[in-house]
């Protein structure tokens, strides 16, 4: 008979012994998924910055240089980025603005401020590359220096500030889906303070003693559906 409830029991304590491994190996991978998620934070965090920042620093310089013939001889002309197309520089700032957000959201609202940092960073991309071969901008400014409305423009240089701009834009660009693909683990700006108010629910919840000599206590009580002489 004993060998028999010793087999008997084997299955049901096997069972119980994998029940403690099978949590502590969700306990490890939810460990492994916070620190994921912080590393992840960091990236993006990285990424957007230092992408919108590129993208301005480039939107301000020079983009393209030439010279324009006039009756007083060859004139220099040179158009910055922001002459050239003003969006890589505003779409860095829209991508900055949805960095921050990303964070005071939660749920889908995370993931359309993501996809919008995402497609921010593409679109400076885009008009980057279209501006770095754009002579329209040098155009205007040889018909501001020579005074004539079609003054053309000759020997056309381009910079690197163009591609500079288009790298921030690849940045942006992948800190919205660093965002897309981790942000539903990073927390929010307002979890603290749902965290800090849970232990106030607790201490004021249904069940929580009532001091006899405070009538608005017991009043509260009434209200909750409570005894308040209960615990007297």
């Amino acid at each position: 008979m004993s060998s028999v409830s010793r087999g008997l029991s084997s299955p049901r304590s096997s069972t119980a012994g994998k029940a403690p491994a099978a949590a502590a190996g969700e306990g490890r991978g939810g460990g492994a998924a916070a620190r994921g998620g912080r590393g992840s934070i960091g990236i993006a965090l990285l990424l957007g910055a230092v992408g919108a920042a590129v993208s301005l620093v480039a939107g301000g310089q020079t983009w393209a240089e030439g010279a324009s013939s006039a009756a007083q001889g060859a004139i220099p002309v040179a158009a910055g980025g922001r002459d050239v197309t003003g969006l890589p520089a505003a779409l860095a700032i829209v991508g900055l603005a949805a960095l921050v957000a990303v964070f005071a959201v939660r749920r889908i609202g995370r993931a359309a401020v993501a996809a919008l940092l995402a497609l921010s960073g593409a679109g400076a991309v885009l008009t980057s590359v279209l501006g770095a071969s754009d002579t329209a901008a040098l155009r205007t400014e040889a018909a501001k220096a020579t005074g004539l409305a079609r003054a053309g423009v000759e020997h056309v240089t381009y910079t690197a500030w163009p591609w500079v701009s288009a790298a921030g834009g690849a940045l942006l660009l992948l800190a919205g889906l660093v965002a897309l693909r981790h942000g539903a683990n990073w927390p929010a700006m307002s979890g603290r303070y749902e965290r800090g108010a849970a232990p106030a629910r607790t201490r004021t919840g249904k069940g929580a003693p009532v001091d006899p000599d405070r009538p608005e206590e017991m009043w509260k009580a009434l209200d909750r559906g409570e005894d308040p002489t209960r615990g007297s």
